[in-house]
């Protein structure tokens, strides 16, 4: 690293979703290839590899406290096991100190629920995975359907998926039209889904509460406190 380099930070947690993190990654990396001012990195706990909700395992190239103060970060979600991460103190006091001197806190899916947990999103506009987009109203945010969300430093996406339009975004916010344009190009990123566009009108599911609740209890069943808190918008 020299010292004119910007560090991007992924954060990386047991169970997260996997494409939450590498979609971003892939796009924020070929953004260094053609700006070499910034640079990506891969932060967790420690080195050890983790598992996530796919067979795939991940290993961050760097602890938390070799990267104490990022230009950016980037925070994945997940299901349940990112319920637990909103209890995780050793993540949320990471998250807290990096934010402080970051010029970009970000986050993918339910991350935002994780940045909520860490107090972040305090009268913030943010989004995250439709199904538990209610719950940020506890977290002290204002809840909007988006696919990705801005306010001052702090950027949310909706889910999966939507990383790679937030990080797209991203490079056009750091380095401007033409290079995102350009990152756009090399990963080939022309999304034409053989469904066609999803119909938000006629959502193939039923009453969510249920699904809500029990993934809020299976990942909070160690912090009763916070798991009252989010019930309550559940």
């Amino acid at each position: 690293m020299t010292d004119e380099q910007k560090t991007i930070a992924f954060v990386v947690y047991p169970g997260l979703t996997p494409l939450d993190l590498v979609g971003p990654l892939q796009v924020l990396s070929a953004l260094a290839e053609f700006v070499p001012e910034y640079r990506t990195v891969v932060v967790g706990a420690t080195k050890d590899t983790v598992g996530t909700d796919t067979p795939l395992q991940v290993a961050p190239s760097h602890t938390f406290d070799e990267v104490p103060s990022p230009f950016a970060l980037l925070v994945p979600g997940g299901t349940v096991p990112t319920m637990r991460a909103m209890s995780d103190e050793t993540l949320l006091s990471w998250l807290r100190t990096a934010a402080a001197s970051a010029e970009l806190v970000t986050s993918v899916c339910t991350g935002s629920l994780i940045l909520g947990a860490a107090g972040l999103l305090d009268g913030k506009q943010a989004t995250t995975h439709w199904i538990l987009r209610d719950v940020l109203a506890a977290l002290g945010a204002t809840p909007v359907a988006r696919r990705w969300v801005e306010d001052g430093k702090v950027i949310t996406a909706a889910g999966v998926s939507a990383g790679i339009d937030l990080a797209l975004h991203l490079v056009e916010r750091l380095a401007g039209r033409q290079v995102a344009t350009n990152v756009q190009f090399a990963i080939e990123y022309d999304p034409e889904p053989p469904q066609g566009a999803l119909d938000w009108a006629n959502q193939p599911y039923g009453d969510l509460k249920p699904l809500r609740e029990h993934t809020l209890r299976e990942g909070l069943a160690a912090n009763p406190a916070l798991l009252e808190k989010l019930l309550a918008h559940a």
